[in-house]
């Protein structure tokens, strides 16, 4: 139950009410962007909400218990502060969201609606949708290590102790040319087919620098990106690429000789063992161990 200032109250009990709907975005980079739906800029508590910048909001729904409420937010890029740039670099992934509703009349007189986090963003080039997450999304997520058959290191973390800074797992490329996201470049020739595949390619130059994409194929000089840049790429555009690791044990031993580091559990009985009965003449299932 939410609590309701008096001042407020006795508005609201009015029956002539002059309220508008805010947005607070708070990122995780420290920038802090306000939005309403209000004809006027509002202002309080050190943010200024500016109005029409395109926001709309699916219903708000919300439940009593653990259960997830979810609601979905579109816009249009119209504000110079929200960009895709911004938005294909993952700035508002995670980021937090108040939803108030203010009394555009004297905004110490409001209360916060809902107050979650950004998850998934769908964007396009002139408009995005955002679906905004309650604070119960956090009590579904896994904590601490699952016991499973793949790998559940980050290819070159502290815990997996590559060194991506070598040469044979990131490779260094030069744009040739490029139609969309297939990309053929200099510089990566060298490499196996479907060496990185998998793997993330970063600009380091041009104009989507700082960009990271997912590699979808591999092949000499060719690679297609799983979704192609904001930004035009241009003849000339240079990219760090890493390795891919589908994270199987085999992979670990074979391309990256670090089997020792593996932090799957590669020996674990699959279905169909679990779902086998023993059979009169079979030593396989006679109670002994399965891998000796």
């Amino acid at each position: 139950m939410k609590a309701i200032g008096a001042g407020l109250q006795s508005h609201l009990d009015s029956g002539a009410t002059t309220m508008a709907l805010c947005w607070k975005i708070s990122r995780a980079d420290g920038v802090v962007l306000g939005f309403t739906e209000h004809d006027l800029d509002l202002s309080f508590d050190g943010v200024v909400y500016a109005a029409a910048t395109g926001f709309s909001a699916s219903q708000i729904e919300q439940s009593l218990g653990l259960a997830v409420d979810n609601l979905n937010a579109t816009g249009a890029l119209s504000s110079s502060a929200i960009t895709e740039h911004d938005l294909s670099r993952g700035a508002y992934d995670g980021a937090a969201v108040e939803i108030l509703t203010v009394n555009w009349r004297d905004p110490s007189q409001r209360v916060v609606l809902v107050a979650g986090s950004i998850g998934r963003v769908v964007r396009g080039k002139t408009g995005f949708e955002a679906e905004i997450r309650s604070a119960a999304h956090a009590l579904g997520q896994a904590t601490g290590r699952t016991y499973q058959y793949y790998c559940d290191a980050d290819l070159g973390d502290a815990r997996c102790t590559v060194a991506l800074d070598n040469p044979t797992f990131t490779g260094t490329g030069t744009v040739t040319s490029s139609l969309g996201p297939a990309i053929t470049a200099a510089g990566i020739e060298a490499y196996a087919d479907g060496w990185f595949a998998g793997g993330k390619l970063t600009w380091s130059s041009g104009a989507n620098v700082g960009l990271a994409f997912e590699v979808k194929s591999h092949l000499g000089g060719a690679i297609v990106l799983w979704a192609a840049p904001p930004e035009t790429i241009e003849a000339g555009d240079t990219f760090d690429v890493v390795a891919g690791c589908d994270k199987a044990a085999g992979t670990c031993a074979a391309k990256f000789a670090n089997l020792v580091n593996f932090r799957g559990f590669p020996h674990m009985p699959g279905n169909d063992t679990v779902q086998s009965y023993p059979n009169r003449g079979e030593a396989r299932l006679d109670g002994g161990s399965l891998f000796s």
